[in-house]
């Protein structure tokens, strides 16, 4: 079924984006910083995965679950969207770890 992986990564981003949001984790508190990362993450991503496929490291290979949009050689659509997917979750879980360290730090000093 062509889309499955897509789809996944569509939805898996929108659970992210809404924890994000109830937290205020990332893109809340700063929108332009929180963009402005993922982006870079995802040109400097995109330019490895590029490195790879030159030197036969990465193959598309076969599924089915691809859409099969390709925008390079070996370079499906799902791509830059799951690297997006992963830098923003990458963002949300360390904004996430770090404000519970401060918590627990702020905890340990009023006590």
């Amino acid at each position: 079924m062509p889309g499955i992986y897509l789809g996944a990564l569509l939805v898996s981003f929108a659970g992210v984006a809404v924890l994000d949001a109830r937290f205020r984790l990332v893109f809340a508190s700063a929108p332009i910083r929180t963009v402005a990362t993922t982006l870079i993450a995802v040109g400097f991503f995109l330019l490895w995965d590029a490195a790879g496929i030159l030197n036969e490291i990465f193959l598309k290979g076969d599924s089915q679950l691809f859409i099969g949009i390709d925008l390079a050689p070996d370079l499906p659509l799902e791509e830059p969207i799951f690297l997006a997917f992963l830098c923003y979750l990458s963002l949300v879980i360390w904004s996430a770890i770090m404000r519970a360290l401060n918590r627990r730090s702020e905890a340990k000093e009023q006590s």
